[in-house]
């Protein structure tokens, strides 16, 4: 699946702040950023104010599923907001912190314990050195997280507990200094210029020293001769020379050393487990080196007669003043920052209950004589704190519940129910709410008529669990064999409930369980019968049970397991499951019998575990079936996480089927048969996710709106309640492309007539579809009408619905009258609910107000009520989600703007006029200075979803419209009356206002959203990321497509010249280079030529991004790079290369981009000298892909190929002399040779395949071409069909003759466009035309017909005439020469017959003569063919009568094809016919 990636998360948090346990922390240097890990293993970014300290929790990033252990920054340069994570389970990531987006992630084997960043000598930024529980040094890129090199040990290797990388300073290279847990020392000296490919390096020298388990070594940046290495217990300082201690500092009693840093040569701070900061003097005559001899001597009055000089001496504590017991160690680390040229040193602590204190080192540092003060941190801070601070409180997704005076009884567990558009949420008191969930999210989010309502919307209360409720289940939706009205819960009371989710009645009330309920899972489908009516669910008693739904018993209690559970996996063919624990142990049990096989431990174990994996190929494809990783019931933190990835992202990204059929599969229940899908597999365009960081937490609420997913069920409506007559009309698919498809074919009278017959039925208004469906199969012509006029059966993705879309669509109705109780949930569908909602919440209000008045009363959309909180899904499924409390980082902007008069003298409390306030800066200014992504990804979802609607008749969200909608769909009319005229034009009119609207908001969005945002008074507008923009050129949804095209040419074209011309050098180098025979990288010459270019499938237009174009740094990065080069190029050339007046010189003429006139380098798109100027570079890489053939790494129809595609027809006057022409135009018509399939129109919005895609589009890029360049598309194909023609027939065709007989009708069709648009180019050209309308027109239609019946088009000649008694067709050219087709014998002559163009020629009624006129030399000849002996021989063509004629007046002349016709009227006397309306009889 291409990664889509428009999803727009929105989180509602709640009133409760997320549970922070802080396991690592790291703040910028330029002091603006702060950055906390925690122990669940979310990462939260902080905004500080570089002046006061001050820090405001802004976003929350999620991914990673442990404890953070690691953060570093990966870059020198001050503004790259980059930073690395670690987490204990071997996962990196770098994460951008403006987006939050994760731009790069691995799992490695080795786990991290400590990461420093370093810029070693040589080298273009940082590179990560990395220690931890392996016995090696990585050292890492901290962009591609490649591992570069390793320093390897040759004495004692052994994990190396701690490291300091640094720079001696009489030196040029780096000395790596590292201490082993077992307490050898080791030196590396590195140079910069190691790779993987060299020999391992060894360390230079080593020693063993007294000092196990050491916890960091540090060394001493103001004099090198000193190191400082802390272990628990006590830390010590060395002489780096001969690694001797010098003196050691005990820690204080009842607490461990963690770490310590150097302040000064002779001060350190070190650092407790119990979170104070310790500051120690060294006694200055056990340090040596150069620094300490010329430093200041000791203060007497320091060190009183009672100190013994020796030993290092306490002078300053660093602690709460509180001094509160920790739950466990603190996250501290020492910071150096500079602000302003002003250099801070900062202490920074996280600690277990989430607060962030900070102190400030300098104040600390000078000693006070006699006594040793403590200071307390500068600033303290915490989510917790945060969200206090918030007035109003942030909102939940069920706030209608809680009473401000009640205590709020917080949500435990939630589930969506995508269908019936449910929220079923559990809760801590055991009870269950059922409610409808746009309506929920819209009276947290919107305002508007139903915050009146008292009691709305309506709820359904499951009451049945003692305490809290644990976990959901719908198995529905995971597998359509379990019975739509069952829902299952688990809570602490030890009980799993059955219930009938419509009438709310508890079904069975399961005890078999001794512990909480933790999990419920659904089987695979392929157990036995028995057991595909089971769940599976998992107590926190180590037991694990299936529990038979039908039969209301249990099946099988798996109870034995000594540790917790923590995975389970299956062998449904063997009537195992499968049960991993935490010790390691694997126990094997027989389902239908609940015998417990046997139990496994060690390699045996994990051998078993992994060859379940192999043996499950469900066609959910996520973690549901295969191995679900219940890690969850060890460490539920993880649980959380996994089930967002996976339950969650698997159903996003269970995309692969689309449009209705599975609409179908989904209302049928089980009724589909084996082929039925599962009724998820339909993209869902809203998912609730429930969100919380730890198993402690209530939880917080994410909305996912799939952008396209919405727009295929809106089109999906749509289209399905229009007939095909009515989707021709619309302009939706064209049956025209049939006739011309049908010529091509051999003309059997049977053919014909039941083409012709099938144009009756496809025309017949009444559409009626059974009748189609079956036409279809019985003919066969049109098998692939599926893609076309049968919206029904829109869905080609997967087999099984190629199968069953001969299944009668009209089964559904049958089925739904025998279950009548399934229609509670039949309420009207809610995607046009969901889309309101995305609507209201993206769009841009305050900006334009007439046009938020359209959209309020006209459209229906609703003004927001708070500032959203959104989110960024980025690669590998990680997110990043903003917090609510960012808003007080906006206070002062929020100050700063004007009041509005009518909210001030309303009566509404202060803190939510302060709200509503925010609220409309929010939405008008602040959204669109988050970040770039945010920006893009939401004004592409905006327009597009403006464009579907405009589409769509008459789409507005106001309710009562909404209903009209519905009564007047054209179709569903039949009579009409006087009374309903006025209705209609009624309607009409309001739909062109409603249409207009949508419109009125694409256009701000698209066009004028950026000037209006900094009309606003916005500082940093981020604007839309090209790169984003290009990679979406041909997303496979079309409404998509055409949003990202539209941004993507506004923002160009706002950029200017100047702004294309560093785009343009920016993204050149990343230009693959292409030879003829392969394509060469062109930073990389040395790796493998063709690997480069081409790219993976599934990396298909990834959506990351970062602002500046670094180098890449991984091969993946680099192809896309390149594929995003390509595109970006082609498109500014296709789009902006022609502005430029030609200027005389011939080497100008074809001068590429913008708009400036004099320089002769314009966007870099120029003829220079050099020959490979960047336009040919384009053109080449272009045509390479379009015409390399299908492999794994480019495989045939992928949106890279449909972009090369599309650009070469939109810049075709550019890429022109750059091309090789005939190969372009083959390798177009082989792409849509399989046209004669019923392909829908550019209009039509819903996905096709890729295959149908590729053909659509290769088809509008021939238009474009042809229109483009009329001539040179006709001489390329006449010369094409001569080359075809002269081939003999013993030898094998040439390549282009199997593409040309496969795209004759697109031929045809192209010919008959250019016909009726370019009528005078054609002109000139019709002999070649005629040869190639004669080589793809089937020569039997010839037989029986008229040209002017078969291809009435070039009939419009009066150069051309068909005699079908002789069947010979004449054709006059602009040279005077007069061709003669002789079909029977196919040949063709040619006769010199007059001095200029010919302009008419006719053949008398009998074939005998053929009389021609050209008025340039005002000659009229007649013609006759005199056949050999016996009709052997040659025929001869010879003048039998010559006139002159009157010249014409000059007038006249000025519409060449009107000069003059030609008409027999009887055997021997022709008339001519001229323009001025005389007419000249001539005999033979």
């Amino acid at each position: 699946m291409p990664s889509t990636n428009l999803i727009v998360p929105v989180v509602l948090w709640g009133k409760h702040a997320p549970t922070h346990c802080i396991s690592s922390v790291y703040l910028s240097r330029d002091q603006k950023t702060l950055v906390t890990g925690c122990y669940d293993g979310q990462i939260c970014i902080w905004q500080v104010d570089p002046e006061t300290l001050k820090m405001t929790p802004r976003c929350l990033l999620v991914g990673h599923t442990a404890p953070v252990t690691c953060l570093s920054r990966a870059s020198i340069i001050q503004d790259n907001n980059f930073i690395v994570s670690s987490s204990e389970a071997g996962e990196m990531c770098t994460w951008d912190l403006v987006d939050g987006k994760c731009r790069e992630s691995v799992k490695l084997t080795q786990i991290h314990t400590n990461i420093q960043a370093y810029h070693m000598c040589n080298s273009e930024d940082l590179r990560l050195f990395c220690n931890g529980y392996y016995a090696e040094i990585l050292i890492m890129d901290a962009f591609s997280l490649e591992i570069l090199f390793c320093l390897s040990s040759k004495m004692n290797p052994d994990w190396i507990s701690a490291l300091h990388v640094l720079r001696p300073s009489s030196r040029k290279d780096d000395v790596v200094l590292a201490i082993s847990i077992t307490g050898t020392v080791k030196v590396w000296s590195l140079l910069g210029h190691e790779n993987k490919q060299s020999e391992p390096i060894y360390e230079n020298e080593s020693k063993q020293i007294r000092c196990l388990n050491a916890l960091a070594l540090n060394c001493c940046a103001y004099n090198q001769r000193t190191v400082l290495i802390v272990c628990a217990k006590y830390c010590q300082i060395y002489d780096a020379g001969d690694f001797s201690v010098l003196c050691s500092i005990q820690a204080p009693s009842g607490e461990r050393w963690m770490s310590g840093d150097f302040l000064a040569p002779d001060r350190v701070l070190v650092w407790s487990t119990e979170g104070k900061g310790y500051l120690y003097k060294l006694p200055a005559n056990k340090l040596r080196g150069r620094a300490i001899s010329s430093s200041v001597p000791d203060h007497k009055g320091f060190h009183g007669p009672s100190v013994d000089h020796d030993s290092p001496v306490l002078y300053s504590i660093l602690a709460h003043p509180d001094n509160k017991l920790l739950s466990c160690p603190p996250a501290i680390r020492f910071a150096l920052t500079s602000v302003g040229g002003k250099q801070r040193r900062l202490l920074l602590r996280g600690d277990s209950a989430g607060v962030v204190s900070l102190w400030n080192v300098d104040d600390a540092v000078n000693p006070v004589p006699q006594k040793v003060p403590s200071h307390a941190p500068i600033v303290l801070t915490s989510l917790e704190m945060a969200w206090a601070e918030m007035n109003p409180s942030p909102v939940g997704i069920l706030d209608q519940f809680s009473h401000p005076d009640e205590p709020e009884i917080k949500l435990t567990a939630s589930i969506y129910l995508l269908v019936a558009n449910r929220l079923v949420v559990g809760r801590e008191d055991g009870s269950i709410v059922i409610v409808n969930a746009t309506h929920t999210v819209q009276l947290q989010l919107l305002h508007g008529s139903h915050q009146q309502l008292d009691d709305w919307p309506p709820h359904q209360l499951l009451l049945g669990h003692n305490g809290r409720v644990n976990c959901l289940l719908y198995p529905h939706h995971v597998h359509p064999r379990y019975d739509k009205s069952h829902l299952v819960s688990g809570g602490i009371d030890f009980a799993v409930c059955l219930w009938d989710l419509f009438s709310g009645a508890l079904l069975h009330r399961f005890c078999v369980h001794a512990g909480e309920i933790t999990q419920l899972i659904v089987p695979p489908q392929n157990c036995s019968p028995r057991i595909q009516k089971c769940i599976c669910s998992v107590a926190s008693d180590h037991s694990v049970t299936l529990l038979s739904l039908s039969e209301r018993k249990c099946v099988t209690l798996a109870s034995r397991h000594l540790f917790p559970v923590t995975t389970i996996k299956w062998r449904p063919l063997d009537d195992f499951m499968v049960v991993g624990c935490s010790d390691g142990t694997v126990y094997v049990w027989q389902m239908e019998t609940g015998h417990l096989d046997r139990v496994l431990h060690g390699m045996i174990a994990e051998e078993v575990l992994s060859a379940c994996d192999e043996t499950v190929a469900d066609e959910l494809g996520g973690a549901v079936s295969a191995g679900t990783d219940l890690q969850g019931l060890a460490n539920p933190a993880v649980h959380f996480f996994r089930g967002l990835r996976h339950r969650n992202l698997t159903a996003m990204r269970a995309a692969t089927a689309r449009g209705l059929a599975a609409l179908q599969a989904g209302e049928r229940g089980g009724g589909g048969g084996p082929l039925a899908e599962p009724a998820r597999a339909r993209r869902a365009p809203l998912t609730v996710q429930g969100f919380r960081s730890n198993p402690a937490d209530p939880e917080s609420h994410i909305l996912f709106f799939d952008i396209e997913g919405l727009i295929v069920e809106l089109l999906s409506e749509e289209y399905s309640a229009m007939s095909p007559a009515s989707l021709e009309a619309a302009g939706l698919i064209t049956s025209e492309y049939m006739k011309v498809a049908a010529l091509t074919q051999s003309a059997s009278p049977d053919a014909a007539k039941k083409i012709s017959d099938f144009f009756g039925r496809v025309k017949d208004k009444a559409g009626d579809m059974e009748r189609l469906l079956k036409e279809k199969d019985k003919h066969g012509i049109l098998a692939k009408m599926k893609e076309g006029a049968e919206t029904m059966q829109t869905k080609l993705q997967a087999k099984a619905e190629q199968l069953k879309g001969h299944l009668d669509p009209k089964d559904d109705q049958g089925q739904k009258r025998q279950r009548p109780r399934d229609m509670s949930l039949a309420e009207p569908p809610h995607t046009m609910e969901i889309a309101q909602i995305l609507l209201s919440l993206l769009h841009a209000w305050g900006l334009d107000p007439d046009l938020d008045r359209v959209a309020e009363s006209k459209l229906g959309l609703l003004r927001p009520m708070v500032p959203v909180c959104f989110g960024v899904v980025s690669r590998h499924g990680h997110m990043s989600v903003q917090l609510p409390t960012r808003l007080g980082g906006w206070a002062e902007a929020c100050a700063a703007a004007p009041d509005d008069p009518l909210l001030l003298n309303s009566d509404l409390p202060p803190e939510l006029l302060r709200q509503e306030k925010l609220t409309r800066l929010f939405s008008s200014k602040l959204h669109w200075e988050l970040s770039t992504t945010l920006t893009t990804n939401h004004l592409l979802s905006i327009v597009a979803l403006a464009n579907t609607l405009m589409s769509m008749s008459n789409a507005s969200f106001v309710p009562e419209q909404e209903v009209a909608r519905k009564l007047h769909r054209p179709t569903t009319r039949t009579s009409s009356w006087a009374g309903d005229e006025e209705r209609e034009e009624q309607l009409a009119a309001q739909q062109a206002h409603i249409k207009q609207g949508w419109s009125l908001l694409a256009t701000l969005h698209c066009v004028l959203l950026p000037d209006k945002v900094v009309a606003a008074g916005a500082k940093s507008f981020k604007r839309p990321q090209v790169e984003m923009l290009a990679r979406r050129w041909q997303h496979h949804c079309l409404e998509v497509r055409e949003a990202a095209q539209a941004l993507l040419l506004a923002e160009l074209s706002r950029l200017g010249p100047k702004g294309r011309k560093s785009l343009v050098d920016n993204w050149a180098q990343y230009l693959p280079l292409y030879t003829h025979t392969e394509s060469i990288n062109p930073h990389a010459a040395q790796k493998e030529p063709h690997e480069k270019v081409p790219k993976d499938p599934e990396e298909e237009f990834e959506e990351e991004e970062e602002e500046l174009v670094r180098k890449p740094s991984s091969k993946a990065e680099l192809k896309r790079q390149q594929t995003t080069a390509v595109v970006l190029l082609g498109v500014i050339g296709a789009e902006f290369g022609q502005d430029i007046a030609s200027e005389g010189a011939a080497g100008n003429k074809r001068r590429k981009d913008g708009d400036s006139r004099k320089s002769s380098i314009v966007e870099g798109f120029t003829l220079s000298a050099a020959s490979n100027n960047l336009a040919r570079l384009t053109a080449l890489a272009l045509t390479h892909l379009l015409l390399a053939p299908g492999s794994s790494r480019l495989p045939a129809h992928t949106p890279l190929r449909r972009a090369a595609v599309d650009l070469l027809g939109r810049g075709f006057a550019v890429w022109e002399p750059y091309l090789d022409v005939s190969h372009v135009l083959i390798g177009l018509l082989e792409m849509c040779s399989d046209a004669d399939k019923l392909v829908p129109s550019m209009t039509y919005g819903l996905p096709l395949t890729p295959q149908a895609d590729s053909c659509r589009t290769a088809r509008h890029a021939l238009t474009l071409i042809a229109t483009a360049r009329p001539a040179a598309f006709i001489t390329t194909m006449a010369r094409e069909v001569a080359r075809v023609a002269a081939a003999p027939a013993s030898a094998p065709p040439p390549p282009a003759a199997a593409a040309l007989q496969r795209g004759r009708a697109e031929v045809l069709r192209g010919i008959e466009l250019l016909i009726e648009r370019m009528h005078a180019e054609v002109a000139e050209l019709l002999v070649e035309v005629m040869d190639i309308i004669l080589h793809c027109v089937d020569q039997s239609h010839l037989k029986s017909k008229g040209l002017n019946e078969v291809f009435p088009a070039i009939c419009r000649y009066n150069q051309v005439s068909h005699c079908p008694a002789t069947r010979r067709i004449a054709v006059g050219s602009h040279t005077g020469q007069l061709a003669i087709y002789e079909l029977r014998a196919g040949r063709c002559q040619s006769l010199a017959a007059h001095g200029g163009a010919v302009t008419a020629c006719a053949f008398s009624p009998d074939g005998r003569y053929l009389v021609s006129y050209a008025t340039a030399d005002n000659r009229l000849s007649f013609w006759q063919s005199t056949a050999g002996m016996f009709g052997l021989g040659a025929a001869q063509t010879r003048c039998v009568k010559c006139y002159s004629t009157a010249p014409m007046a000059d007038v006249a002349r000025l519409n060449p094809a009107r000069l003059a016709r030609l008409v027999w009227t009887n055997a021997r006397t022709v008339t001519l016919m001229l323009a001025d309306g005389s007419e000249t009889r001539f005999n033979v």
